[in-house]
């Protein structure tokens, strides 16, 4: 199937939004110009139809305002572990915490909601023959619900408070988000319905549940639609499922949902040692369960706002030779230090080593740390997990879920105290399968020692990776970076700055819609 044909077939059929103030609005990644007015008759009437609007919805998650770039790179500016260099002027508001600089994910995430919305229903009106298998309809309808669920929850996480940590911030939490689960196609028909209100956030975890069970459901009985991490099946839904049930604080379906993940994925296998290193010089991560997959030229986000070129001032794959980079975010001292790497020069301080030079430790995830050549601020330690891997310059595949988290997730559940499925000895052994996959000696360890160290290992392993910010957010732990470099301040938990600001265009066009606390 040519992927480009067919998302443009899609557009020909653009949806409405379900928000009615956002119908006007365009998407820069895919062109869509939503009309005022879609005949139901003509949307998505042949499984050809089905299945460019299932592309079309992954598409969404490269766009810069996702995993293109800020669900990964503006969540660790946010956070605690790196500082804006000033090489190009990008992200150093978001670094410091500036209000009404934060994610921006919502117009594209409630786009791609609508359309997996418009497909759902589609689905059960089909009536071509020869009608498609209930085989194909599972992994149609198993994709679409993982979809939407990872939309869903890439929301509620960013703009709502977290289940569990409301209580702390009193009458500054507004709720969650609007739910949506029919799709808009005429504005004529739908404007009144358009003005949806915030759900609360219970409410849209309950949603998340149900979206992934279906979806694990079905692809249990369908199997899942292929070998590849970029293609959502069984596995993948599980993945998820453990996050949200993380998020949730409810650690038993996170001990089901981690070890289902873990055992019964024909993708993402946990790395050791040299292969580790190795699987980020890979065009798909051999320890993804789910990434989202950029193919073509096209698809790149360039110079300015890749991956590559916010983490790196010009390395490219080969020998780390110059190709053109920004380096917008680099690693704090902190971090540096954390992975055994020296030298870790404070912040103004040029490294004197030669540019290329790998960093060296015991922890193996130093390897992918690398003495950067430098812009205007002078030269770092630049993490290279995004280099130009598939080839292409500025074109990575994003690992949305690997199997390290898996892992992580569940020795979290096992140690957290309270939890009914606390077991110190089980979340030991998860603990030191990541330790020893890293290049690090074994821990006995209990307690608040264990549960810190757990913690710590997911700040190592995800770093660049964009899981910081929601982890202390989710925890209710203040974001503390002052004195680390200039203009960085403290955020605790109940400043205002950690939720998003929902787009004002949204709220003033939809008088059921309250903003976020400060804005």
């Amino acid at each position: 199937m040519n992927t480009m044909i067919k998302i443009n077939k899609i557009t020909k059929v653009a949806f409405v939004l379900p928000l009615l103030f956002l119908a006007f609005a365009c998407d820069n990644m895919l062109d869509v110009q939503p009309r005022t007015q879609v005949s139901s008759d003509n949307v998505l009437q042949t499984p050809d139809d089905i299945s460019s609007a299932i592309i079309s919805v992954y598409a969404r998650l490269r766009a810069e305002s996702n995993y293109g770039r800020n669900l990964m790179a503006v969540s660790d500016a946010l956070a605690d572990i790196g500082f804006a260099t000033n090489n190009s002027g990008r992200l150093i508001n978001e670094n410091r915490n500036i209000p009404l600089n934060h994610f921006t994910h919502w117009q594209n995430s409630y786009f791609a909601i609508n359309e997996i919305n418009v497909a759902l229903k589609s689905i059960e009106q089909l009536t071509f023959t020869p009608a498609p298998t209930q085989q194909t309809i599972d992994r149609w309808i198993g994709q679409l619900k993982f979809l939407r669920a990872l939309y869903y929850h890439d929301l509620v996480k960013a703009y709502a408070y977290d289940p569990g940590t409301a209580a702390a911030v009193g009458s500054q939490d507004r709720g969650g988000i609007p739910l949506v689960l029919n799709g808009v196609k005429t504005l004529a028909a739908d404007a009144t319905a358009a003005a949806f209100p915030r759900a609360t956030v219970a409410e849209v975890y309950t949603q998340l549940y149900a979206d992934l069970n279906d979806a694990i459901a079905r692809f249990n009985t369908s199997g899942s639609p292929s070998g590849a991490p970029f293609i959502a099946g069984g596995p993948a839904a599980q993945a998820l499922l453990s996050r949200v049930a993380l998020f949730n604080r409810d650690y038993a379906t996170v001990v089901t949902a981690s070890t289902a993940a873990i055992t019964t994925s024909t993708v993402g296998n946990l790395q050791s040692g040299n292969a580790y290193v190795a699987a980020w010089r890979a065009a798909q991560h051999p320890e993804s369960i789910f990434e989202v997959k950029f193919q073509a030229a096209i698809e790149s986000l360039g110079v300015n706002v890749s991956m590559q070129s916010s983490f790196t001032s010009g390395l490219s794959l080969a020998a780390l030779t110059s190709q053109g980079g920004w380096g917008d975010f680099a690693p704090l001292p902190s971090l540096i230090a954390a992975y055994g790497i020296t030298p870790a020069p404070a912040i103004g301080t040029a490294l004197t080593i030669p540019a290329g030079t790998i960093a060296t430790a015991t922890d193996v995830r130093a390897q992918l740390f690398a003495a950067g050549p430098g812009r205007g601020s002078g030269r770092k330690w630049e993490c290279i997990k995004f280099i130009a891997k598939n080839g292409v310059p500025y074109l990575d595949n994003i690992p949305v879920f690997r199997e390290a988290e898996m892992f992580l997730n569940r020795a979290e559940a096992y140690a957290t105290p309270g939890s009914p499925v606390f077991n110190e000895t089980l979340a030991l052994a998860d603990l030191n399968t990541i330790r020893t996959a890293r290049g690090l000696a074994t821990v006995t360890l209990t307690g608040t020692a264990l549960y810190n160290e757990i913690l710590n290992q997911r700040r190592l392993e995800f770093a660049f990776e964009g899981h910081r910010w929601f982890d202390l957010k989710r925890l209710g732990l203040d974001v503390i970076k002052a004195g680390q470099f200039t203009g960085a301040v403290n955020v605790p938990f109940t400043d205002f700055r950690r939720l998003a600001n929902i787009p004002q265009r949204e709220v003033d066009g939809n008088p059921n819609l309250q903003q976020n606390f400060g804005y």
